[in-house]
């Protein structure tokens, strides 16, 4: 299927915060409660459309373990967007989000569009964090509280996110020859459905059942 550009995403985060589900639920729109830890990256991708050109999301799911970090950053490089992810109900996963965020903008361009999502929205009664927003606006990241279980916001989160990306593009803030940005220009552009599907993410993991 033809697009007009292919953007390129890495979700990052401590290990199960939900990574793998989030990308699951985007790519195949399904909830798979348990399945086993991601091991280096896995991979899905996806058409959407936005401003009537078909745009194709590659998306890395990277582990959120501290021995694959090395692997991760080499992931940062060539990324347009990334999703940095964490559990609304476990506070040590909102604390690590400065270190995330550092090793982001140490080795990714200084463009990459960051959208932090809260994830595990469903289980609101367990919350023990609630000032997410607070810290997406102090380091001027997109915030967005998600569901991968329920697939509320996941669908936006992931379309928000290349929406900030094309508007980039438009204002000439990146250099489309140059796919060292994530962003590849595609071949015709033709118009894509919405919600077709492409590729889809074949196992995911970190285990993200409530």
């Amino acid at each position: 299927m033809s697009y007009a550009y292919l953007f390129k995403y890495i979700i990052i985060g401590d290990t199960g915060v939900g990574k793998s589900c989030l990308l699951l639920q985007f790519t195949d729109k399904r909830f798979q409660p348990v399945h086993d830890l991601t091991i280096g990256v896995e991979f899905g991708a996806r058409m959407i459309t936005i401003d009537n050109k078909a745009i194709k999301l590659q998306i890395w799911d990277t582990a959120g373990q501290e021995s694959f970090r090395s692997i991760t950053r080499s992931y940062y490089r060539g990324a347009a967007g990334a999703l940095l992810v964490y559990d609304i109900t476990r506070r040590e996963t909102f604390n690590h989000l400065a270190g995330w965020l550092e090793d982001a903008r140490q080795h990714a361009n200084a463009n990459m569009t960051i959208m932090l999502i809260g994830n595990k929205s469903d289980l609101a009664h367990r919350r023990a964090i609630e000032e997410g927003e607070q810290f997406a606006r102090e380091h001027g990241l997109i915030f967005m509280e998600a569901s991968a279980k329920t697939a509320q916001n996941v669908e936006e989160a992931f379309i928000s996110t290349a929406a900030k990306i094309y508007k980039k593009i438009q204002d000439g803030v990146f250099d489309v020859s140059n796919e060292s940005y994530g962003i590849k220009v595609g071949y015709g552009g033709v118009q894509g459905p919405a919600g077709g599907r492409d590729v889809s993410s074949s196992s995911a993991g970190g285990c993200c059942s409530s």
